[in-house]
């Protein structure tokens, strides 16, 4: 699968739900969203239809994705289906990690390899604060404790820089990396209509980071582990794990994208952001034939985003970044 801009795009975000059992500041409102309704979400059953399409055009590499994306009854067996889908030889989990420990051991049997979990802070206050529900770093941590039982590998840790919550604790993370095998990613706030004041005047930079990163000592820059991502990665001399950065803001990295994003109602995005789908759920229970719709997604896909810190005006009216997978 070639885009207009000679891209080859091997590599599907699937969101299987818009609910997030989280509330975390810089990604939905505290009051929620108005929820899809159950007949609009694909079923397992659809999901793996549409992939067995797509990997027959050359998709490679899949990664589950919510919401919250543990909150959907079952998924280890939609995890079973993808991973007989011929062609799909990666697949990979976003989650908070919130009920990853009793989920870990069936997912990672049923196909799973490698997890990145949310985690924007290593002090249980901040992260209750920040994700807006009490009691949840403990089951984070938990879930993390599960994940390197299992060997999900590798594990990579991702942080929203958020300016006087937890940007004091960049040293922090990044020395956990010297003797832990954990992969640490930075990622820089990017705006939606419902963090816009958040974005505006918390943005930190993750040339800041790696201002402060420097100062502990000599970092250079690695190949870093398994993905699909287009993290940087550094690391520390004979350091067990990596420092990643991010940089959607201050480095717009578009011209590498090798993807697009299947969300929970079936729309197929070109571009986390921006206002292009493409209906796939509609044509695909008629038993309409889905090659074109996505060649056609394929030949629409944009150069670029057009994000503007503290404003909504290139988020494609996104309100939460649940809704697309993130």
């Amino acid at each position: 699968m070639i885009d207009q801009f000679g891209r080859r795009v091997e590599y599907l975000r699937i969101s299987v739900t818009d609910k997030c059992n989280l509330r975390c500041v810089y990604c939905m409102p505290l009051e929620g969203l108005d929820w899809l309704k159950r007949e609009n979400l694909l079923s397992y059953e659809e999901i793996a239809s549409v992939l067995r399409t797509m990997a027959g055009m050359g998709l490679e590499k899949v990664r589950i994705t919510g919401g919250e994306p543990l909150v959907r009854k079952d998924l280890p067996r939609l995890v079973e289906m993808i991973a007989e889908i011929p062609g799909i030889i990666d697949i990979s989990l976003s989650t908070n990690a919130v009920l990853l420990g009793d989920q870990a051991q069936a997912l990672r049997d049923a196909g799973i390899s490698r997890v990145n979990v949310s985690l924007d802070s290593l002090q249980e206050e901040r992260v209750d604060a920040i994700a807006r529900r009490p009691g949840s770093f403990g089951r984070i941590m938990e879930g993390l404790d599960a994940a390197e039982a299992v060997g999900f590998d590798p594990i990579k840790i991702n942080v929203v820089l958020i300016g006087g919550q937890n940007d004091d604790e960049i040293e922090d993370f990044a020395r956990i990396t010297r003797d832990r095998p954990w992969h640490i990613r930075f990622i820089e706030l990017m705006p939606t209509g419902s963090n816009l004041d958040l974005s505006a005047n918390s943005f930190v930079s993750c040339q800041d980071a790696l201002v402060k990163i420097r100062k502990m000592g000599n970092i250079e820059p690695v190949d870093g582990p398994a993905g699909n991502g287009p993290a940087t990665y550094f690391r520390f001399p004979g350091a067990a794990g990596t420092v990643g950065v991010i940089t959607p803001m201050s480095h717009n990295y578009c011209d590498r994208c090798n993807r697009m994003r299947l969300t929970a109602d079936g729309q197929l995005r070109p571009c986390l952001f921006g206002s292009i789908q493409t209906n796939l759920r509609d044509p695909l229970r008629a038993g309409d034939d889905l090659v074109p719709l996505i060649e056609e997604t394929l030949r629409i896909k944009p150069e670029r985003h057009y994000l503007i810190q503290g404003s909504d005006e290139g988020s494609g009216g996104l309100v939460a970044l649940s809704q697309t997978g993130g």
